[in-house]
């Protein structure tokens, strides 16, 4: 690529073409893919209530600015947010979480904000600042300021939660930084602190939310609470879309001319998302749980115990499996890929697989199975 800043270490072959969860290169080779582009296309790439969605709305209006009301607005926001909860629409999810960077210290008044180490939040200036990965971080200070940050699953940072922290933002599930899942009990522990002394908690389910792990957001299933969500990845299947939900409330600290956006809430990309959320029913749900647990049972069985193999970790379609220092990462991806099979990384040595969430069964134990001889 001639013209292009090289910011992205590319694998030789580009992505021309798919359908349902198989990819095509300019080679003509297929692929069964366990990226979802990085957790983005969980219902494939021939989805046809979302394909009808973007044609039907292709042949009206794509863009017209957030001057006026937007009836495709409020629908996407009703069928992703409760009754208590009011939705931001931005492009991705970097942006997302700086408005929710934003709205927590103006809602609170206060400007400190706790974050994890080996957290990934986005890489615009207060996102990356919430970002516990030095490396992302390099070269760019100086970063916002008044960031704390603590080691995730540690009731240590418990007794950073002070009155004077404005917000508390995590995952649940740490994607790039090595799928590593929160232990409910310490997350019941830190929105039980943030409670105790009037701390915003912010949930970034960029990555973990939409179904990925078997329920709408990751959070459910660890009885949390949040003041503010963050969404995006999943939510538009691959067009363009963020979106910060946040607790009625928090309403008045956010009105006229506080935030903004040109293209966030693009019809195009409510079109997508109201698609895709359509189909996000508690039925489907089901059974993407379902078909998580005949891979969690492969996993346990048949990768966990191969000799190169330190951990498994993840939920649902989100998964993580951590490599000792002999057999590199990179290595494996690639020699997947010349057997035909589309996986990721992730920090600390981990082959990282996010699946689409319509795969079927048989696809997935064909995928994994793969994996199992690749690590072999």
């Amino acid at each position: 690529m001639e013209h292009v800043f090289p910011t992205y270490a590319r694998f030789p072959f580009d992505i021309v073409d798919g359908h349902d969860c198989y990819l095509i290169d300019n080679n003509d080779n297929t692929y069964l893919d366990f990226t979802s582009g990085i957790g983005v296309c969980s219902f494939g790439y021939s989805n046809k209530i979302i394909i009808d969605n973007l044609q039907k709305q292709a042949k009206k209006v794509w863009h017209i600015s957030n001057l006026y009301e937007s009836e495709i607005q409020d629908k996407v926001a009703g069928q992703l947010c409760n009754d208590d909860q009011l939705a931001f629409f931005a492009n991705s999810g970097t942006e997302a979480n700086e408005a929710a960077f934003k709205l927590a210290r103006k809602a609170s008044g206060k400007t400190t904000v706790l974050a994890f180490n080996n957290g990934f939040h986005g890489r615009t200036y207060g996102s990356m600042s919430l970002t516990g990965n030095p490396d992302i971080q390099k070269g760019f200070a100086p970063l916002v300021p008044d960031v704390l940050f603590a080691d995730y699953n540690d009731e240590k940072a418990i007794d950073l939660i002070k009155p004077d922290l404005a917000a508390v933002i995590l995952e649940v599930i740490q994607g790039e930084g090595g799928v590593n899942v929160g232990d409910k009990t310490w997350l019941t522990n830190v929105q039980e602190a943030c409670k105790d002394n009037d701390v915003l908690l912010i949930i970034d389910e960029v990555q973990t939310g939409i179904g990925r792990t078997g329920t709408k957001f990751a959070f459910e299933q660890f009885g949390l609470d949040p003041d503010i969500i963050t969404s995006a990845k999943g939510l538009g299947n691959g067009t363009p879309i963020g979106a910060m939900i946040g607790k009625k409330k928090l309403a008045s600290a956010f009105g006229p001319g506080t935030h903004g956006t040109t293209f966030g809430g693009n019809k195009l990309s409510m079109a997508a998302a109201s698609g895709v959320l359509e189909q996000l029913t508690p039925d489907f749900l089901d059974k993407v749980q379902q078909k998580s647990k005949s891979v969690w049972k492969f996993l346990d069985e048949e990768i966990k115990p191969l000799s190169h193999v330190t951990d498994v970790t993840g939920l649902g379609f989100m998964i993580g499996i951590h490599l000792d220092d002999s057999l590199a990462v990179g290595d494996v991806i690639t020699a997947l890929q010349d057997k035909g099979l589309l996986t990721l990384s992730a920090k600390y040595n981990t082959l990282r697989l996010l699946p689409p969430l319509i795969m079927e069964e048989d696809e997935l134990k064909q995928g994994l199975s793969q994996i199992k001889a690749a690590l072999q």
